[in-house]
């Protein structure tokens, strides 16, 4: 997808790829043929610079046609940069950071008051967590037992000033969602074995909501971006993508333990 313009954030989507593999091909409940469903699973991407990784795993689902990736980033495609509702299979649109979690929390109200089993499952960010409207939300979900609804907080070290750290420090960032009163833990979130149980130990907790906290690294897979020093953006010159590519697909080994099939 970034090949054909040069440029992407192409950093987050690998670094998220093992979550979106977990959530959609393991996990969640939803038709690719009827994205309107009302007891389907909601995936809501809060951070709308992370699109390129849910195209991926939407394509993969059979949500979009594979050949539509192509159009990346490109003047009236679907697939922006930053992701949309025009876009099948996005619940939200998540350009504006921040505004995520309120979301969620306000579907997971709206399926309780509807009588549904269905779930809610959000991703936001460390750089996020700066924002004052995701811990109203986080304390709303607390208060209100929503045990259906999963956070996972991408914790990848890197936002587009630079470490948090340096911009604003967000750390501890598992306590602080204990603090808030949600069921928590902190996983190495590359790996699928640990993903996957994550999950598993989450819906075993009821009455308070989930928060899986994933320390992530930008660009996985590609030693390249993952090496860089700064990722929130890349641009690559046309002559490298070969290589970058071949950096993927030969390590391409499952991580941690093989859950997926």
């Amino acid at each position: 997808m970034a090949e054909r313009v040069g440029q992407g954030y192409v950093g987050q989507g690998l670094g998220i790829a093992d979550l979106l593999a977990v959530l959609y091909f393991d996990e969640m409940k939803y038709d690719a043929k009827n994205l309107k469903w009302s007891d389907r699973d909601r995936f809501v991407l809060s951070i709308g610079h992370y699109s390129i990784g849910l195209y991926a795993a939407l394509a993969e689902a059979g949500v979009i046609e594979i050949d539509e990736l192509d159009t990346y980033g490109a003047d009236e495609s679907r697939l922006e940069m930053s992701g949309s509702e025009i876009t099948p299979g996005f619940e939200m649109t998540g350009g504006s950071l921040g505004h995520g979690l309120g979301q969620a929390v306000g579907m997971a109200l709206g399926l309780r008051l509807d009588k549904r089993q269905a779930r809610i499952f959000t991703l936001l960010s460390d750089g996020e967590l700066q924002e004052g409207a995701t811990w109203e939300a986080a304390m709303a979900a607390a208060h209100y037992s929503l045990d259906g609804l999963f956070a996972f907080i991408d914790c990848n070290n890197q936002q587009a000033d630079g470490p948090p750290a340096r911009v604003l420090n967000v750390e501890p960032v598992h306590q602080k969602w204990e603090a808030f009163g949600w069921d928590t833990q902190r996983i190495d979130g590359n790996n699928i074995g640990a993903l996957v149980d994550a999950i598993d130990r989450a819906k075993t907790v009821n009455g308070k909501p989930h928060a899986i906290v994933l320390d992530t690294l930008m660009g996985k897979g590609v030693r390249a971006f993952e090496q860089r020093e700064k990722n929130h953006f890349i641009r690559v010159d046309a002559s490298e993508w070969s290589a970058l590519r071949e950096q993927l697909e030969s390590g391409m080994t499952p991580s941690g333990d093989e859950r997926i099939s």
